[in-house]
């Protein structure tokens, strides 16, 4: 730690002068540098931060003017050494106060040279320290560079060189890494969340984060915090903190793949037409052809949606396998022979805006090939969704989320379709957006929940439920479908009757049992 006026009061080579503090401001100043001199005017001698010591032959003759240039030459303070001599002139402890100096006079000789000795090797002993931890954090933090260290490796080696709990957390204040530099994670990570978002809006209990925060990112690239939990807020935490910060943005650097900034520059201009920066049609155009969008009397909005995709815990995995769909998705959209503007909108979803118009045949035969090049290297199920198509560019950037509503609902559909458009969903896509409506859900269960209670013990009747409902109760087609006899079917149908308490030659009964049943499928 630097030394301060007060700390080098305390010392026993100053305490040997019977020190008085006349001027009692800014004792706690840094002190950088200790100064002999009796020259009147220091001004050109000092170069800031220094705490002078004199025999104080100029302070007596002008106080004001003394203490004044010791102000302006920046320094933090003066030690005066009176001994058997003449008192300081009346009103030097105030002139000292108003200018922001210390004022301290020693009744006894000492020697300046201890003092000056003591203080200076300990400043230098603390700068040589500095220089070489920052040596040593340095070396560390390019060693993960040149290696590749993961996001764990870095928040690792941040926690041991300042013996700190770390935690990197993301926009949304979740904990996507920590490591807990001894302490217990149940401790570090307690209530986190709640705890992170409080002391960033600077509303919590004084002192009860005591937190060292670094952005990870700048500026609209900032993708996160990396907090030391419990650390000194000085300058080595801070510097440790910003150089893990920059390994952490070199590391998401390297892993994202040389199309990122095409990447980014597409998703740049959906996004600014999406949240209505870019409103004009002609401005919206020459940025999309710039990008390589051919002109086209329509534009298509689509979205690619895989189910099941795996969440990821660690922030760069999941930008790389984000980044690994949009590159795949962009290259068999290149190879069908069009193309198209793309933007990662979510885990395992690309939205886009696609030109020239294909025919149906030819959207069926993009979705399969997006579907198999998909598979190859993610699990889940790829869905293309497609809304109707627009004459404008930013009425067609504007239906990107009707075309995800549309892969959303097709991923509910059981016929494995690749290639869904927004006219074939219909009743499903209104499905898909009430399926997590608790009313819906208390819906589908009021309906069917004595027939899934009934098989539960075997006697399976959902499936020919399904079949009824889904032929529109022809029960010759049903029975041909379930390779079933018609008094068998019958029996089946007489049964599910009892079961559900409604009859099913009833429009409205079935109206009210397809629905539920479509709710429990898209569950």
């Amino acid at each position: 730690m630097t030394p301060t006026v007060a700390d080098i009061i305390a010392l026993p080579e100053i305490q040997a002068g019977e020190p008085e503090v006349v001027g009692t401001v800014g004792l706690d100043r840094p002190v950088r540098w200790v100064h002999v001199s009796d020259v009147a005017d220091l001004t050109e001698l000092l170069q800031g931060g220094e705490l002078v010591l004199t025999t104080g032959s100029a302070l007596r003759d002008d106080p004001a003017a003394y203490l004044g240039s010791l102000a302006r030459a920046g320094a933090v303070g003066v030690v005066v050494e009176i001994g058997d001599g003449p008192a300081l002139p009346a009103g030097a402890g105030a002139i000292a106060d108003g200018l922001g100096l210390s004022l301290v006079t020693l009744h006894r000789v000492i020697r300046f040279v201890d003092v000056t000795e003591r203080v200076h090797r300990s400043i230098v002993a603390e700068q040589y320290e500095q220089v070489a931890f920052a040596r040593s954090t340095h070396e560390v933090f390019t060693e993960l560079s040149m290696r590749r260290g993961s996001v764990t490796d870095i928040v690792e080696a941040t926690a041991r060189l300042l013996d700190s709990p770390i935690v990197l957390e993301d926009l949304t204040h979740q904990a996507v890494a920590v490591a807990t530099g001894g302490a217990a994670t149940v401790t570090v990570l307690r209530d986190w969340e709640r705890r992170s978002r409080l002391q960033a809006a600077g509303i919590g209990p004084v002192g009860a984060e005591d937190w060292v925060v670094a952005a990870v990112g700048r500026g609209g690239d900032r993708w996160g915090r990396l907090i030391a939990t419990r650390a000194h807020p000085d300058e080595r935490t801070t510097m440790v903190l910003e150089r893990a910060a920059q390994a952490l943005v070199l590391y998401r650097m390297a892993e994202r793949g040389r199309d990122d900034i095409e990447h980014q520059a597409r998703a740049g201009l959906l996004d600014d037409v999406l949240t209505a920066r870019v409103r004009d049609e002609d401005e919206a155009g020459a940025r999309a052809f710039a990008l390589g969008l051919a002109a086209s009397p329509q534009y298509l909005p689509a979205t690619v949606r895989v189910g099941d995709w795996p969440a990821d815990i660690d922030p760069v995995d999941t930008q790389r396998r984000g980044g690994r769909l949009l590159d795949t998705v962009a290259r068999a959209v290149r190879a069908s022979g069009l193309t198209g503007l793309f933007s990662l909108r979510g885990p395992g979803e690309v939205g886009m805006v696609l030109s020239p118009v294909g025919e149906p045949a030819a959207m069926r035969s993009l979705g399969d090939k997006i579907s198999r090049d998909v598979r190859r290297g993610e699990p889940g199920r790829p869905v293309l969704g497609v809304a109707e198509p627009a004459g404008q560019l930013i009425e067609a950037i504007r239906r990107i989320p009707e075309a995800a509503q549309v892969a959303d609902a097709a991923l509910s559909m059981s016929d494995g379709r690749s290639y869904v458009a927004i006219g074939d969903v219909r009743l499903r896509g209104l499905i898909a957006l009430l399926r997590n409506d608790p009313r819906a859900q208390r819906f589908a269960e009021s309906e069917l929940r004595t027939l899934l209670l009934h098989d539960l013990s075997g006697d399976t009747l959902l499936p020919v439920l399904r079949s009824y409902l889904e032929l529109g109760g022809n029960k010759s087609a049903v029975a041909a479908a379930l390779h079933m006899s018609r008094p068998s079917l019958y029996a089946k149908l007489s049964r599910l009757q009892q079961i559900l308490g409604v009859p099913l030659d009833d429009g409205l009964s079935r109206t009210s049992l397809h629905v539920a049943l479509l709710l429990l499928e898209a569950r």
